[in-house]
């Protein structure tokens, strides 16, 4: 009994840990920085000579942009191949697609990076943006954007097809013995009874954009800017706190503390996407129970 009540505690004391951690250096950096700049400023230009500008609204921009566009392109193409895997394909079918789908999940995400940044990237400057008289960089919001869509699709296909697959048959039989087509029983029988799973499905892909790097850094730049342009480099709050904490740097220094509060807020923006998905889910469970 103690081994199991400790391997259970061993994620909240992380937690707890790790919470900690980002509350006490933040606390120190705030102490050094007005927290109505950094919340509210519209220019981020760190310098470790003094004098910084340290506002989060453009790192907070760019990482909202690309993981839109991401999900943009990983939840409809995710969730229409786990419907077609779980009700429409044959077993030959899905014992082929199914794994092809899923190794896009090991793939390292330096190599999507790569992609975004030799073949993307190109493609879209050459074929849209220069066209277009939008800009003339291979590295963009668009390009990372796209092939971090790419890289969510797994997630998204092969836990809403797991889900999908446990909804229990007899709701489909009965869908189809009132008169039912086989897509009408899909829209309005099976996927309202997995939307909880297909939620969390959702959620934990935006965690993954959300907390992304490499692609964002090769396929997207690192300028830190306020724009709707989605052929224009943009960064985002992870890539920089990557810059800020790296090289010879002074830990005591609201240049390098600024990296704690920029994950701060990435946690308690994950929370609030957790606490939102919950609230999803508890309306349609009753809803649908």
């Amino acid at each position: 009994m103690a081994l199991l009540i400790a391997a259970a505690s061993v994620a909240v004391l992380t937690t707890i840990g790790i919470v900690a951690s980002l509350v006490f250096e933040s606390a120190a950096f705030f102490r050094q920085y007005p927290w109505t700049d950094f919340l509210f400023g519209l220019n981020w230009s760190p310098n470790f000579r003094g004098d910084s500008d340290l506002g989060i609204l453009p790192l907070l921009w760019g990482t909202l942009y690309i993981s839109a566009i991401a999900l943009l392109v990983a939840v409809p193409i995710g969730l229409y191949s786990a419907i077609y895997l779980s009700e429409y394909a044959s077993r030959p079918v899905r014992a082929v697609a199914k794994p092809l789908i899923e190794v896009l999940a090991g793939i390292p995400t330096i190599v999507y990076g790569l992609f975004a940044l030799i073949t993307v990237g190109p493609l879209l400057r050459d074929w849209f943006a220069q066209p277009m008289g939008l800009g003339n960089s291979a590295t963009s919001v668009m390009t990372a954007g796209l092939v971090m869509g790419v890289m969510l699709i797994p997630f998204v296909s092969s836990l809403s097809d797991d889900i999908l697959n446990a909804v229990p048959q007899s709701l489909r039989d009965g869908s189809l013995g009132l008169g039912a087509t086989r897509s009408e029983t899909i829209r309005r029988v099976v996927v309202p009874a997995a939307l909880p799973g297909i939620v969390g499905a959702v959620l934990l892909a935006a965690s993954r954009a959300i907390g992304e790097t490499m692609i964002v850094v090769l396929g997207a730049g690192a300028a830190a800017r306020l724009d709707l342009n989605p052929f224009e480099a943009m960064t985002t709050v992870t890539v920089k706190i990557v810059s800020q904490l790296t090289g010879d740097t002074d830990f005591a220094s609201p240049e390098t503390l600024v990296a704690f509060a920029l994950g701060l807020t990435l946690f308690v923006i994950t929370l609030a996407l957790n606490v939102l998905a919950l609230y999803i889910v508890r309306r349609y469970r009753e809803q649908y129970e």
